[in-house]
């Protein structure tokens, strides 16, 4: 049913979902993590990844057993019917203009380190990207998925390198022991650190596109979440060691900090054009599944445009109206000078509801212990949703309008 081309290996989803994860965070969240919990956090990220395997399961196996570009809301519709599918699809692609600008701004905030670039030139830096982003969509899953394997490669070779010239050995990691370890500075670092592990949706959309997406989908998204989290660990030791981290210190600074306190400034363009590449996989993979998604809800209407697909197997006049969709929210937020900072917090929310709609439908769906992890994982979500606090009304009002305001629709023939 899907129609769109099997491409992807092991590896390609792996690179995919891995950077993914890392993202704009790799070089941002370690310091925030050590400033509000300080050694505390080499704890947090275990504890981290623990609770969120059962997230990261659930998705497996539903990948596995119900591969579509349409990911979370295609699980939702299987579980609760049609109506409830096109609101998760609307309610994900919500975020298209607040969270894509979002991550485009910090991707180029490396070449304003670098170059010192202001105002237009960072909207020209952010309309390249779009274009890049659009050739690689272009060229297929598999040009995403080989770009991205490369990108891991070398934030993962960057990390070894300053371990290796910082001369750290484990017996130098200050790990606190167990019984001294302040909760409460724990459950902060949390709260701060599991936007690093948003991605998994996005993730979801390409499970159609492997080659055996029975066999690989599930292994690429366990072993991409377990290569993630040791990258966010071993960023947090390093952080720690070298004491790059505090109030008047901007987060994203500390790993560059890092790598011209050891190399010298002219290795500064490695650690930013690292930091780039990452923020632009990122953002890549968003797009990319975004254009899935809204080619997928487009099938109801089969003589749609944006339910056609190119020569290549390739959504591209999906992928052109996401896109088309990024260059005016970047153009309004330029024009308008609107803080995006303020807008994001409310867009987290988001991400939360739907990881919490994936795991109702695998308690729906699943049997036996993967029903029983979709219960844990909803538990969380819905723990997330109280930690938010009140700005997680943003995301139950955006739903309960999507619930009410939608047209209903039949069933996909």
């Amino acid at each position: 049913m899907s129609g769109l081309k099997q491409e992807l290996g092991l590896a390609q989803g792996v690179g995919l979902l891995s950077t993914s994860l890392l993202g704009t965070g790799v070089f941002a969240v370690p310091a925030l993590a050590a400033l509000v919990a300080g050694n505390n956090s080499l704890w947090a990220w275990p504890a981290l990844i623990i609770l969120v395997f059962p997230v990261a399961i659930v998705f497996a196996v539903l990948g596995r057993h119900f591969p579509s570009a349409g990911g979370v809301a295609h699980f939702v519709g299987m579980a609760f019917g049609p109506r409830l599918e096109r609101v998760t699809g609307w309610l994900f692609l919500s975020v298209i203009p607040v969270g894509l600008p979002a991550a485009l701004h910090i991707a180029t905030g490396f070449g304003q380190a670098l170059f010192g670039w202001h105002d237009q030139q960072l909207l020209y830096a952010e309309l390249a990207t779009l274009a890049i982003v659009w050739w690689v969509g272009s060229r297929g899953a598999s040009s995403s998925a080989n770009l991205q394997t490369l990108v891991a490669v070398l934030i993962v070779a960057l990390i070894v390198a300053i371990w290796w010239a910082g001369e750290i050995r484990l017996a130098d990691i200050p790990f606190p022991p167990v019984t001294a370890v302040d909760h409460s500075q724990l459950f902060a670092a949390l709260s701060v650190m599991f936007w690093c592990f948003v991605g998994l949706e996005a993730f979801a959309h390409l499970a159609s596109e492997f080659r055996q997406p029975e066999r690989d989908f599930p292994r690429a998204l366990m072993i991409g979440l377990v290569l993630a989290g040791t990258v966010y660990w071993a960023c947090t030791v390093l952080v720690l060691h070298f004491n790059a981290y505090g109030e008047e210190t901007a987060a994203a600074a500390s790993l560059p900090g890092i790598v011209v306190t050891l190399f010298g400034v002219k290795a500064l363009w490695i650690a930013c054009v690292i930091g780039y590449l990452a923020c632009f996989a990122s953002l890549n993979i968003y797009i990319q599944s975004f254009a899935r998604l809204v080619w997928s809800q487009a099938l109801y209407k089969p003589e749609s445009r944006l339910a056609r697909l190119s020569e290549r197997q390739l959504p591209l006049n999906a992928l052109n109206a996401v896109l088309g969709c990024c260059v005016v929210s970047t153009l309004c937020i330029y024009v308008l000078d609107i803080n995006l900072d303020a807008l994001i917090v409310y867009a987290n929310g988001i991400f939360i509801m739907i990881y919490l709609l994936c795991m109702l439908a695998g308690c729906r769906l699943l049997k036996g212990r993967f029903k029983a992890l979709a219960m844990v994982g909803g538990l969380l979500c819905l723990l997330l949703l109280a930690m938010v606090g009140w700005k997680s009304v943003y995301a139950i009002v955006v739903l309960a309008g999507l619930w009410a305001f939608l047209p209903k629709r039949g069933a996909l023939r």
